[in-house]
């Protein structure tokens, strides 16, 4: 009987840097050799490529930028570890999303995803052939049956494996989060290692790409389906996993550490500080400008952004108008104070008037609406534009989902903007978000969060004034973004009619302004864009 040390590698791979890749995962090896006296170490799926390379896979030189980088790791990687790591492949004209197993300077095996999963984000269907047949590979005495992604969540693939001899399921995986998916994902490899009755090792992704972000959380699991190594939330490293052999033919894992529960405000503030640093360092900018307004998203927003890049990296821009509110100005810059960030007061009050006098002559006649307030937000997005050219910050847009949802939102105004933390966070969950980063040190003045949230586009405006209050808007909007629910139905559940048909038509004619806002960190089980795609232009009527 014998014992073995599997390390999981939950790490963040840069999508297309395969060469940079390789070298990471041949530096993993090395310090869990060294730290951990690793005889296995396990990759995320897809780690060679980074995930989700999208059409990358169709560029024709990517099948040998992998062969080299392989034949690199193949080198370099100590022979007698062994080495399990996703990346795509074409084998005889077919392409494949891959798990090969590196052992003794020969990759040895490959096993292709069976089950492609073809909904929300996944578009793995356009990309991928699906394999047919499992693999169970022996190594110093153990079977491991090797699962990518979907396949652990069909029960078909692991059945296969478990048939072919396998004593150890091991499962590379690039999971993105969204705000219940740790939980779900827990529930499911428990129930998964206790229907297969053996140890099932699970290996997740970690870091942020685009929208998408990996919160990590890889586990081992036993035979009866107990938790028995989680490795952190949002943090990247080794965890080593001791397997241990009872018999000829069975394994069971060592007790290891066990990440402490974190409440759900927590995890999902990691999640948009994860999304927002990794996007603005792998995009190479400078950093980050803000207009901050001294309402609750910007003031929010300004928080992750220093949370993610410090505040030297931070600019933070106020831009009031005659209607902007004392209190705003004090509070903005009471904040800015607070983080130590770089801070700037512009009025846009001559542009808005020059503007004015140029359009009098076309708006004579008309009465003063949503024209005018638009105007004032669209000077703002002029500034920060050029800020961004002249300085090389990324403009941070600072929209919640609430609002982007029912298009209380400006085009080429509050929406400029090359990524937006917050939007797939509805206005419930930025007051939630606000209060809890605050009980971790001061970062919001507690006016910002307790005064009702206006525009400030127009006297005395509120957002009560012209949508529903915030608790029964994210309640239907939830209902009817999340759970494609009718508008009867919500009805149906006790809503008033009016509140909901209001909300459903807004947001049906709005998806115009959605597919022109900048990209941001998807939290929700179905976010815009990726995850939820309606015609711009159609006759469908809210309804039934």
């Amino acid at each position: 009987m014998q014992d073995l040390t599997l390390v999981m590698a939950q790490f963040d791979p840069l999508v297309g840097d395969i060469p940079g890749n390789a070298a990471r995962a041949v530096e993993a090896v090395r310090e869990a050799r060294i730290e951990h006296g690793a005889d296995i170490v396990v990759f995320p799926e897809l780690f060679l490529s980074g995930y989700p390379p999208e059409d990358l896979l169709l560029r024709p030189s990517l099948e040998a930028r992998l062969r080299e980088a392989r034949a690199v790791m193949a080198e370099k990687v100590s022979p007698d570890v062994m080495v399990i790591m996703g990346y795509p492949g074409v084998r005889e004209g077919k392409r494949y999303n891959l798990a090969g197993v590196l052992y003794n300077g020969q990759w040895e095996a490959e096993y292709a995803k069976q089950v492609l999963p073809n909904y929300q984000v996944f578009d793995e269907q356009r990309y991928f052939t699906p394999g047919e047949t499992p693999l169970v590979y022996e190594h110093r005495g153990v079977s491991l049956g090797l699962l990518i992604g979907e396949d652990v969540w069909d029960e078909a693939p692991l059945e296969a494996a478990r048939d072919a001899g396998a004593e150890v399921i091991v499962t590379l995986n690039a999971s993105p989060y969204h705000r219940q998916k740790p939980a779900e994902r827990l529930r499911l490899m428990e129930a998964r290692a206790a229907r297969a009755q053996c140890p099932l090792v699970y290996v997740n992704a970690i870091g942020g790409q685009d929208e998408l972000v990996f919160d990590g959380g890889s586990c081992c699991l036993n035979g009866e389906g107990e938790l028995a190594v989680l490795a952190p939330y949002w943090q990247p490293g080794l965890m080593p996993v001791a397997l241990r052999q009872q018999s000829a033919s069975r394994w069971t894992v060592m007790s290891g550490e066990i990440e402490p529960d974190v409440e759900p405000e927590e995890s999902l503030y990691c999640a948009l500080v994860t999304g927002l640093r990794d996007y603005v360092n792998k995009s190479g900018f400078d950093g980050v400008v803000l207009g901050l307004s001294g309402g609750i998203d910007s003031a929010l927003s300004l928080t992750i952004a220093v949370d993610a890049l410090g505040p030297q990296r931070v600019q933070a821009v106020m831009m009031p108008y005659r209607y902007t509110a004392e209190i705003s100005r004090e509070d903005a810059a009471r904040q800015a104070e607070m983080l130590g960030v770089h801070y700037d007061v512009m009025p846009i009050e001559p542009m808005v008037e020059a503007f004015m006098t140029s359009l009098a002559e076309v708006f004579e006649g008309t009465e003063r609406d949503t024209t005018e307030e638009n105007l004032q937000a669209r000077c703002r997005g002029v500034l920060l534009m050029a800020m961004s050219n002249k300085k090389g910050l990324m403009v941070l847009a600072s929209g919640n989902k609430s609002e982007i949802a029912v298009g209380y939102t400006t085009l080429y105004g509050d929406m400029v903007g090359g990524y937006n933390a917050i939007k797939d966070v509805y206005k419930t969950w930025v007051y939630r978000l606000a209060r809890w980063r605050n009980t971790q040190s001061p970062a919001i003045p507690e006016r910002v969060i307790e005064r009702p949230p206006s525009a400030e586009l127009a006297p005395d405006q509120q957002d009560s004034d012209s949508l529903p209050d915030y608790d029964v808007l994210d309640a239907i909007l939830e209902r009817y973004i999340e759970g494609d629910m009718s508008a009867e139905a919500i009805i149906a559940l006790g809503f008033e009619r009016d509140d909901v048909y209001q909300v459903v038509k807004l947001v049906d004619r709005c998806e115009y302004k959605r597919r022109q806002a900048p990209v941001g960190v998807r939290v929700t089980p179905r976010g815009f864009g990726r995850d939820r795609r309606y015609p711009l232009v159609n006759g469908w009527q809210p309804g039934d």
